[in-house]
C-alpha cells in the first residue's frame, strides 16, 4: 500500500485528486490540506465525497511523510517550498505551472518574475505520459501540464514535420478559473458568454512551443460550460497530404495509448470530439478535417480540464512512477447524456 498526501486539496483540482485516490484500494490518503477550510471534513467542501471518508482538512504547516505528494497550490507558490516538499515525500507531482518549463528564463518571460528554485527544474519531468513516459519514471517527480496546453500538444505533436503557420482557438469551461469567485467568473457575468480572455500571449503557449517546437498563435475563450476544453487547431501544411496519411500519423503516434481516442465520423451527431461527453474521464479525443483546397489541416481536441487536463494526468504519472498499471483508477468512461 502506497501513501499519498495532497497540499491544496480544497480546490476543484484537489477535489478530483481526492475522488480518484479515495476510490483506490492500493493508495492510502494520509493528509489533505487547506488553509481556508482547516478542520472541516472533506465532504463539506467536496460533497460528492461524503460517503468515502471522514477525514478532515489539516494545515500544510506540518506535512505528513508519504510516498507521493500532490501539490495543488497556486502558481508561484510551490517553487518557494519545493525543497521542503521533496523532504516530505519520495515523489512530488506538482499541478501548478512552477515546474513545467525547462528553462528558468522562459518562466520569467511568461510569468513575469524570476523562478525561485531554478536548480530544481531538472528534477521534474513534464507530466505528459504520451510524450515523456520514461522520463517520468526516471525522475520520479512530475509537473502536470496545463489543461489548455494538454489539449493542444496532444493533437499537434504528431504533425510537427508538416506544420507551417499554426493558429489555435481554445474554448474552456468555468471550472478552470478555480472555486474562488471573481468578477468575470460570477455566474451572472459568465452565463451565456463566449468571451475571449486571452487573445494573445496565453501562458500555456510556452508549454506548447516547448513540447512541439512550433510557434503557435493561440486565443482562448471562456464559454458557458463547467468542465471541458475544446481546441480547434488550424495548420497551414508545408506539403500536400492525403487523408489516409493523417490517419496513419495519428494511429502511429497513439495506437498504444490508453487515453487517446481518434474521433472522426462521416455520420451521426458526434462526428468530432466534444468535451461534454468526456466529463469526469481521463480521455483526450482528437479529430481532424483536411481542407485540401486551401492546404490546411484542422485538428479538433477535447478533454476534461480537471481530469486529463490536471488531476487525471497527475494520477497517471503516479501510476507510472510506482510501476502500477497506467490506467488503474482512471477507467471511468464519462457520462452521456449529461
Amino acid at each position: 500500500m502506497k501513501t499519498a498526501g495532497i497540499i491544496g486539496a480544497s480546490g476543484y483540482t484537489g477535489g478530483e485528486l481526492l475522488r480518484l485516490l479515495l476510490t483506490r484500494d492500493d493508495i492510502e490518503l494520509v493528509q489533505a490540506t487547506s488553509q481556508r477550510f482547516l478542520g472541516l471534513q472533506l465532504g463539506h467542501v467536496h460533497p460528492n465525497l461524503r460517503h468515502l471518508t471522514d477525514m478532515r482538512f489539516t494545515t500544510d504547516d506540518e506535512l505528513s511523510k508519504c510516498d507521493v505528494l500532490f501539490c495543488g497550490l497556486p502558481h508561484g507558490t510551490t517553487m518557494s517550498r519545493m525543497n521542503e516538499l521533496l523532504g516530505a515525500s519520495q515523489h512530488v507531482i506538482d499541478l501548478s505551472a512552477d515546474f513545467r518549463l525547462n528553462a528558468p528564463e522562459q518562466y520569467e518571460k511568461w510569468y513575469g518574475k524570476p523562478h525561485a528554485a531554478p536548480l530544481l527544474l531538472e528534477r521534474f519531468a513534464y507530466g505528459m505520459p504520451e510524450l515523456h513516459r520514461q522520463d517520468i519514471v526516471d525522475k520520479g517527480n512530475a509537473a502536470a501540464p496545463g489543461c489548455i496546453a494538454s489539449s493542444i500538444i496532444l493533437a499537434l505533436h504528431p504533425f510537427q514535420a508538416l506544420a507551417g503557420r499554426v493558429v489555435v482557438d481554445a474554448k474552456i469551461g468555468s471550472s478552470a478559473a478555480g472555486n474562488t469567485p471573481t468578477g468575470s467568473t460570477h455566474h451572472p457575468e459568465r452565463h451565456g458568454v463566449i468571451r475571449p480572455y486571452a487573445p494573445a500571449g496565453h501562458r500555456h503557449q510556452a508549454e506548447i512551443e516547448q513540447e512541439t517546437g512550433i510557434d503557435v498563435m493561440l486565443t482562448a475563450h471562456a464559454v458557458e460550460m463547467v468542465r471541458g476544453i475544446s481546441s480547434t487547431i488550424h495548420i497551414e501544411l508545408n506539403k500536400e497530404i492525403e487523408e489516409k496519411e493523417i490517419w496513419s500519423i495519428l494511429r502511429g503516434a497513439y495506437k498504444d495509448e490508453p487515453f487517446i481516442r481518434i474521433v472522426k465520423s462521416k455520420k451521426g451527431v458526434f462526428r468530432f470530439p466534444e468535451p461534454k461527453i468526456l466529463a469526469g474521464s481521463n480521455y483526450c479525443d482528437i479529430g481532424f478535417e483536411l481542407d485540401e483546397a486551401h492546404g490546411r489541416l484542422v485538428l479538433f481536441s477535447a478533454l476534461d480540464n480537471l481530469v486529463k487536463g490536471a488531476a487525471g494526468a497527475a494520477v497517471q504519472c503516479m501510476n507510472l512512477i510506482f510501476g502500477i498499471e497506467e490506467a488503474k483508477g482512471l477507467e471511468f468512461p464519462g457520462l452521456h447524456p449529461v
